[in-house]
This record gives structure tokens, C-alpha cells and sequence, in this order.
């Protein structure tokens, strides 16, 4: 018991110098996952772009692009957990590296789609591949973060998907405008162009990772003992299953893994519809095209990071939740019911900005309530089963919009599924059951 005392007592730290270590490893472990996710998001939905030339040039209807764009996240269900135990197995480094060279190779195989066949299959191909990236980020944060710093940094973490989608829509309408060359139509171009990345990051995180602070010859060893100490206390602190597929069986984790499928319903309706929304609505050209769609995310950007902040700061997670949810799902309404472009471009920003602000928010939640190599299963669980909704939100999209002949009963079918999603985890939040994680 002395012993133990005393190692706790060389491993404390006053609050400014813990401040200064979160903010030391944030600078060092952030900005490239940021990066990492940017074009993780890139390559998964720069689709919707590609869909302006691809589905008249391949004759696709919107029923056939909408199971297209969804159909990766079947992929990426079917794979999920796997791929997230083999990275608590074999460590991050190694692991996200494989997932990112491998996705990038079949971005840049999009190239060969020539029908509807060869498009649903590499569409899945892809989700396979990507499988994991996502959940493995979580868990390996999970090593680096005391919970009290998770909202803050899954924000910034998550700026990745919301700037890839505030500067990849102008560059992909910038790609799309340069027209055919060398034998490729300029939808053949974004999908390479935007592929290759991915492999040039993946070889790179082969040596710029490092799987936990033990392994880290940036930080003191005063420096390591706080971080491995404070984590391990609060880890020691989670009731949670001791093999790790029995996190299957929790019913924590599968609620939390239905409440995610609503919301992620919504974010990829939205996206994967959202030039051809924004394209139809105005008349534009395709480089304004990407720049009309980069201004919904340019607001969710700053909300986002504002929301996880002031979430850390109070500690509280269920009114940010709600009121960020309630506030997207009004968004979704103003758009389906706007009279005039602007009105619905306003809709879509409010709309985006509720869904990130409250995603970001929701994953503190599994991540306090798991840990260790229950968590390594229960976030793949949480994502893989979550991202269902990735395949729902976009085909159904496509599928009402081919039987009404317009977006309006999609956008509020997506409304409703956000705000169902906020009232769900308030409600959980308030329970026994999720007060660990709130």
C-alpha cells in the first residue's frame, strides 16, 4: 500500500502542468489523425460528387446511386469488430496503417467502375477496408486522454470529416470542371486523385505512430507515470465485461449502437444528397456547386469544437446532446419546407451543424463506459452497427426522391430520426445505466 502510494505520489501533477501535457500530446497525436480522417471522409463520400457526371454517364437511377453510396457501410458493418480487435492486438501503428493503404487502393480503383455491378461491388470493397479506422481512432484515444478532455478532443478529431467536407466539396467541383483527360472523365479523376493520399498517409503512419505512452520518447517518464497512472485509475473505475467479445452482450452497448444508427442516418442522407440537392436547387456549375455545399460544414466546424468545449467544461453531456440534436432535426424541417434557396440553405446549415455538434458529444459516452479490450470490441460494436445507418439514410433518400419525384419527405424522415436520437440518449443519460458515461 506505501509503495503504491508513493508511485501515485511521483506521478501527480499540479493543474497547469496537466493542462500543458494534454495540451502537449494533442499537438503531437492530433493534427495527423486529423489529417487521417480528412481524407477517410473524402474518399467515402466524395461519391455524391462524383454522382453529378457518374450516374448520367452510367445511366444510374437515383434508387441505384443511393444503394451505391450506402452499400460501403455494409462493407464496413461486416468487418468492423475484426478489424477493431486486431488493433488492440497488434497496435495502431501497425493497424490504421494497413486500413489506410488498403482503402486508398480502392478509392483509386473507383476508376473502374464501368455499371451498376462494378459499382456496388467496389463501394463494398471499400467499406471493408475502412473498417475499423474510425473505432480504432476511439480506442486509441482512449490511451492518450483522461476522460475529461474527450469531448474537447473528439472535436477537434472530428474537424477531419467536417473540413475534408468544407475544402474537399470546392476541390471536388474544382476536379470535376477540368472535363475529360487522358482517356479518364473527370468523375474517373476525382476518384483517383482523391485516393491516392490515403496510401501516402498510411505509409507514413507505419512510423509516425506511437501505440501508447509507455512507447512514447516524446514524453518525460514524469510524464508517461501521470498519463498510464490517471488512465488506468479511471479504467479500473468502469464496470465492464473481462473478455472481450462479451461486450457484445451488453445492453449498453447495443442501445448505444442503435441510438448511433439514428444519427448517422442523418449525416450521410444529408451528405451523399447534398450537391445534387444543392445542384438542382440552384443551377450551378460544379466548382459553385462545391463551394455552396463547403458552407454548411464551414459553420459546423466552429459549432462543433464551441459545443465539445463548453460540454468538457460543465461535464455535461445530455443537454448538449439534445439541444444540438432537437436544433439539426429543425433544420431538416426549414429545408424541406423552405420557399426559397436561401431559406434552405440556412436549413441545411443548421441542420449539419446539430448532427456534428451532437455526434461528437455522443462518443464520450461509449468511451467512458468501456475500456480496455472490452472496448476494443463494444466501440467497433457501437460504429459498425451505427454506420447501418450510413447504408439506410442514403438509399432510402434515393429510394423516396424515386417515388415522390423530390427530397421533401426524405429530409423530414431525416429530421425525425435525429431528433428521436437526442431524446434517446437524454433519456439513457439520465438512467443509473448511463450515468458513468455522462
Amino acid at each position: 500500500m506505501h509503495a503504491e502510494t508513493a508511485t501515485l505520489a511521483k506521478a501527480a501533477m499540479s493543474p497547469a502542468d496537466e493542462a500543458a501535457l494534454i495540451r502537449k500530446v494533442s499537438w503531437r497525436v492530433l493534427p495527423f489523425l486529423i489529417l487521417c480522417f480528412f481524407v477517410a471522409f473524402l474518399d467515402r463520400v466524395n461519391v455524391g460528387f462524383a454522382a453529378l457526371h457518374m450516374n448520367r454517364s452510367l445511366g444510374f437511377t437515383p434508387t441505384v446511386f443511393g444503394l451505391g453510396a450506402g452499400i460501403f457501410f455494409i462493407g464496413y458493418f461486416l468487418f468492423e469488430i475484426p478489424s477493431n480487435l486486431a488493433l488492440h492486438r497488434f497496435g495502431a501503428r501497425v493497424w490504421i496503417s494497413r486500413i489506410m493503404i488498403s482503402w486508398g487502393v480502392l478509392a483509386c480503383a473507383c476508376v473502374l467502375v464501368r455499371g451498376e455491378t462494378s459499382f456496388l461491388v467496389l463501394r463494398f470493397l471499400l467499406g471493408a477496408a475502412e473498417a475499423g479506422f474510425f473505432p480504432g481512432v476511439l480506442l486509441y484515444m482512449t490511451y492518450w486522454f483522461p476522460a475529461a478532455a474527450r469531448a474537447r478532443v473528439m472535436s477537434v478529431f472530428s474537424l477531419g470529416s467536417v473540413v475534408s467536407l468544407v475544402i474537399g466539396s470546392p476541390l471536388s467541383g474544382l476536379v470535376l470542371s477540368l472535363g475529360t483527360r487522358a482517356g479518364l472523365e473527370n468523375w474517373q479523376w476525382l476518384f483517383l486523385l482523391e485516393g491516392i493520399p490515403s496510401i501516402l498517409l498510411g505509409v507514413i503512419a507505419f512510423f509516425f505512430l506511437t501505440d501508447r505512452p509507455r512507447d512514447a520518447r516524446w514524453l518525460s517518464d514524469h510524464e508517461c507515470r501521470w498519463l498510464e497512472n490517471t488512465i488506468s485509475r479511471e479504467q479500473a473505475t468502469v464496470d465492464r465485461p473481462h473478455h472481450p467479445l462479451a461486450a457484445l452482450r451488453d445492453p449498453r452497448g447495443l442501445f448505444l449502437a442503435g441510438a448511433a444508427m439514428l444519427n448517422i442516418m442523418a449525416i450521410y442522407g444529408v451528405t451523399m444528397w447534398l450537391p445534387q440537392l444543392v445542384h438542382s436547387a440552384g443551377h450551378l456549375t460544379d466548382l459553385q456547386t462545391g463551394l455552396v455545399t463547403s458552407l454548411p460544414f464551414l459553420c459546423t466546424a466552429v459549432a462543433m469544437t464551441l459545443n465539445g468545449a463548453h460540454s468538457d467544461r460543465t461535464g455535461d453531456r445530455k443537454w448538449h446532446i439534445l439541444l444540438c440534436a432537437l436544433g439539426g432535426a429543425a433544420g431538416f424541417v426549414l429545408t424541406a419546407l423552405a420557399t426559397s434557396p436561401l431559406l434552405g440553405l440556412l436549413g441545411i446549415c443548421l441542420a449539419a451543424t446539430g448532427i456534428w455538434s451532437s455526434n461528437t458529444v455522443f462518443w464520450t459516452v461509449p468511451m467512458r463506459l468501456f475500456s480496455g479490450a472490452s472496448a476494443a470490441a463494444s466501440l467497433a460494436l457501437i460504429n459498425s452497427i451505427g454506420n447501418l445507418g450510413g447504408f439506410l439514410g442514403p438509399y432510402f433518400t434515393g429510394w423516396i426522391r424515386s417515388a415522390s419525384g423530390g427530397y421533401e419527405p426524405a429530409l423530414l424522415a431525416l429530421g425525425g430520426a435525429l431528433a428521436l436520437f437526442g431524446v434517446l440518449m437524454f433519456v439513457f443519460l439520465n438512467s443509473n445505466t448511463g450515468k458513468a458515461g455522462s
